[in-house]
């Protein structure tokens, strides 16, 4: 009779599998103790060094406040979907994941909402719009954003100014240059740098129904006009002083009309 030796060193491979996994299993799902408790936290904020809300403190202080933070409490205890459950109530929040160490340390990773630019629309309305068209409500906190302001509806803050904001923080030259967006009542847009003191016009925003097409048709008026405000810059305020005009309209391709500061 042969010994077939392949298909017994493929059984005993699958013997020794089938052990470890169950080894790992009870390994790796072992009750703790009643004794064991959290010993470490550690809070990660995910691009915690952009234009976030939120920081490792701010966490920790929420979990105080609402008697779940795990430090020093009985491993066994701590309810991790909780935790979970009641960070992402925050509207700074996008996701959070809270999981346990067989060290006794508990885990917590937050990713947030990035706000793009503050709405102080004429009516009164102070909110933000994040990297996804949705709106933030105002916080306390201060982040350095392009604000904008006028006629502002959150329907036209979401469509408009969100994909505009977008494609300005996308250009490092350029979300340094702009610091304020101001819409005018026939959707005519002006920027205001942050260097000279003059007043930027952009011409109307163009508009479309589908989003695909308005956020491309945003986009190819941004970098156009800002593209051309640039060379402007570079070659004509340079030389003549960035004081000397106090109003730039860029509306016209072919070309560039300046009202002298009087």
């Amino acid at each position: 009779m042969r010994i077939n030796v392949k298909k017994i060193v493929t059984i005993l491979l699958d013997v020794a599998l089938a052990v470890y996994l169950v080894f790992a299993f009870t390994s790796f799902n072992k009750p703790y103790s009643t004794t064991t408790t959290c010993s470490k936290v550690q809070i990660n904020v995910a691009d915690g060094a952009t234009n976030g809300f939120i920081d490792a403190k701010e966490i920790k202080a929420r979990l105080q406040k609402k008697k779940l933070f795990p430090l020093e409490q009985p491993m066994r205890y701590i309810d991790t979907r909780r935790i979970e459950e009641m960070l992402t109530k925050s509207p700074f929040v996008s996701t959070a994941e809270c999981y346990k160490t067989q060290e006794g340390h508990v885990n917590i990773t937050i990713t947030q909402r990035m706000p793009v630019v503050r709405i102080k629309a004429q009516n009164g309305d102070d909110y933000y719009v994040d990297d996804k068209d949705c709106i933030m409500p105002n916080s306390h906190y201060t982040s350095d954003l392009i604000i904008a302001t006028g006629p502002i509806t959150r329907s036209f803050a979401q469509r408009y100014i969100s994909p505009m904001s977008r494609t300005i923080i996308s250009n490092e030259l350029w979300q340094n240059l702009v610091e304020q967006i101001n819409v005018l009542p026939n959707n005519g847009i002006e920027i205001i740098p942050r260097i000279g003191d003059h007043i930027i016009y952009l011409g109307q925003i163009p508009e479309s129904r589908s989003r695909e097409k308005r956020e491309l048709l945003i986009k190819n008026f941004i970098d156009k006009k800002l593209s051309r405000l640039e060379k402007f810059y570079k070659y004509g305020l340079s030389q003549a002083g960035w004081n000397k005009y106090s109003y730039i309209n860029l509306e016209f391709d072919n070309q560039i009309i300046c009202k002298k500061r009087i």
